[in-house]
């Protein structure tokens, strides 16, 4: 199985937003559930930085447990109606039922929880729905598979491609505070600063 980072981002109020889940089999299904009764959380929205199914694996689940759907930009749609003939291609026999999506997010949308809220930036290249999420209070961004610690993400994947993607990284993410942190959807932290010195993709 393809491992991904799945984030649960919450404050003093204890509203969470949940990014990415990607839960598969049952043990992460059940750790989540234990995670967020430990920490007596309320989850208030789930949101995908894109509908590739290795990000999306767990929103059946969050639906049928939590009683919440995801939200994704529209331009992804193609991957959430076809994902039983993908993951067949990449050697994965089965997954659970895809649920519809709650709503659309687009560049400029601003998600709220608690008194923290994140600012969406629309930055196609990796698929062409790719999101990514910006908490301006805590100088966090969640990059999906846009940006990673010294690289990006693929581009062979019909979501426009690599022009594309380093344009709306360069455009859109790298002016933010060199300090601000950046989670990926896969793979370790970084921060902006350190990718603006050393990813050759971007520089």
């Amino acid at each position: 199985m393809l491992p991904v980072n799945t984030y649960v981002v919450w404050d003093e109020t204890k509203e969470a937003v949940v990014i990415d889940c990607g839960c598969y089999y049952e043990a992460e299904k059940q750790e989540f559930i234990q995670f967020i009764q430990e920490n007596g959380l309320s989850i208030v929205r789930l949101i995908d930085t894109h509908l590739h199914f290795d990000h999306i694996f767990g929103n059946p689940f969050m639906w049928h447990t939590f009683g919440i759907k995801a939200e994704a930009h529209k331009a992804d749609l193609p991957w959430l109606d076809q994902v039983t003939e993908r993951i067949r291609a990449f050697g994965i026999r089965e997954c659970d039922t895809p649920v519809p999506l709650g709503g659309y997010l687009d560049e400029g949308d601003v998600i709220e929880f608690g008194h923290h809220s994140f600012t969406i930036f629309h930055v196609p290249g990796h698929s062409l729905g790719s999101l990514c999420f910006y908490c301006k209070e805590e100088n966090v961004l969640f990059t999906g598979d846009a940006l990673f610690r010294f690289s990006i993400g693929r581009t062979d994947l019909g979501g426009g491609g690599e022009e594309m993607l380093v344009g709306n990284i360069r455009e859109k993410l790298l002016p933010l505070p060199d300090e601000t942190k950046v989670y990926p959807g896969h793979g370790p932290v970084t921060t902006i600063g350190e990718e603006k010195k050393y990813n050759i993709y971007i520089r």
